[in-house]
């Protein structure tokens, strides 16, 4: 059997077996890539990636089972938003300036989409949360802009959020973290949760970033522009160490944006494809230490070369898929 090894800043190296091509499907995918906004010519968000994220991790990762994302009904998105925010949304009754700031134009299958982002993220809860291996991906997702009574930065509904809640709200836990390592602030997640004690906001960030207005995350990490692995591994490791000590989470939702990379056009760090994988094993790590399980959304990613952002995303269900067969191993034998 080949071996995969990552180092991490403190020294530790973590050993993870790679599955076998006969291997039997472990992983949980859910997809939403079929729904697809019809944005006009030159509109800079890659809807695209979705697609082509989804045709490779078919291609290259055996140990994964692909599921068709659920909708989700407008009384579980009223878990996160406004009623009147959902109405309007689903209307297409929106302000002219909301729906500029969501930076979509208005269709029917802007809305079905974001249900179903929503759904994704719900269901690969559910798994992470009932599959021996805990571990299951949105394959896409992260949509950490939504605020309760507004959209923006491409974000129509705030799926981390809704998720969380939605999971309380069936008793299968009472207390969630939110790791966000999009290279931008969660501040629509920041927002919605602000004062609930039972959820955990943490946010690794570009200061300079968008959005420029930041709100207050649980633990907020802001990281000068030009950061590179080293420094960033390290604020990494510090802060997933605080939350453990501040909060016991029962479930992570991992939002593991591709857009820290040194090569996206709106990330302004200068993480490597090296120190991303490294950054997404150190998670996955600490919530297999603690036995926790992690649902994981993709958050965004614009790279100047679409297929960087897609290996990206690529590598991190990679991972998710060994340290969901190196779990379930672990479940057997036990």
């Amino acid at each position: 059997m080949s071996i995969l090894r990552l180092p991490f800043p403190d020294g530790r190296l973590i050993v993870l077996p790679v599955p076998s091509p006969d291997s039997a499907p472990t992983l949980k995918a859910f997809y939403s890539d079929h729904f697809v906004l019809p944005l006009p010519a030159g509109h800079r968000f890659p809807m695209q990636k979705y697609r082509l994220i989804h045709e490779a991790a078919l291609a290259s990762i055996r140990d994964i089972d692909f599921h068709e994302a659920p909708t989700t009904s407008d009384g579980v998105l009223a878990l996160a938003h406004h009623p009147h925010y959902i109405a309007a949304v689903c209307s297409g009754t929106l302000a002219e300036n909301v729906q500029k700031a969501i930076g979509f134009p208005w269709t029917p299958q802007m809305v079905e989409r974001s249900r179903r982002s929503a759904g994704a993220t719900i269901a690969a809860c559910r798994a992470a949360l009932t599959e021996p291996e805990r571990i299951a991906v949105n394959l896409a997702g992260g949509t950490h802009h939504a605020f309760a009574d507004q959209g923006a930065g491409f974000c129509v509904f705030n799926d981390a959020a809704i998720a969380a809640r939605l999971m309380q709200a069936e008793r299968r836990v009472q207390r969630v973290a939110i790791v966000d390592l999009d290279v931008h602030q969660g501040n629509g997640t920041a927002s919605i949760l602000a004062n609930d004690d039972s959820i955990f906001t943490l946010s690794l960030h570009g200061a300079r970033n968008y959005p420029f207005d930041k709100e207050s995350s649980d633990l907020d990490v802001a990281l000068a522009d030009g950061t590179g692995d080293e420094a960033y591994l390290s604020a990494l490791q510090d802060a997933l160490a605080t939350m453990m000590v501040r909060f016991s989470p029962q479930l992570i939702i991992f939002l593991a944006g591709a857009d820290p990379h040194e090569g996206d056009r709106l990330g302004r760090l200068k993480l490597s494809f090296d120190g991303l994988a490294r950054r997404d094993a150190m998670l996955l790590e600490t919530a297999s230490q603690h036995a926790i399980p992690v649902a994981i959304a993709m958050a965004g990613g614009y790279g100047k070369n679409i297929q960087d952002t897609v290996a990206i995303h690529l590598q991190t269900i990679s991972l998710a898929a060994h340290f969901a067969r190196r779990n379930g191993a672990v479940q057997l034998l036990t």
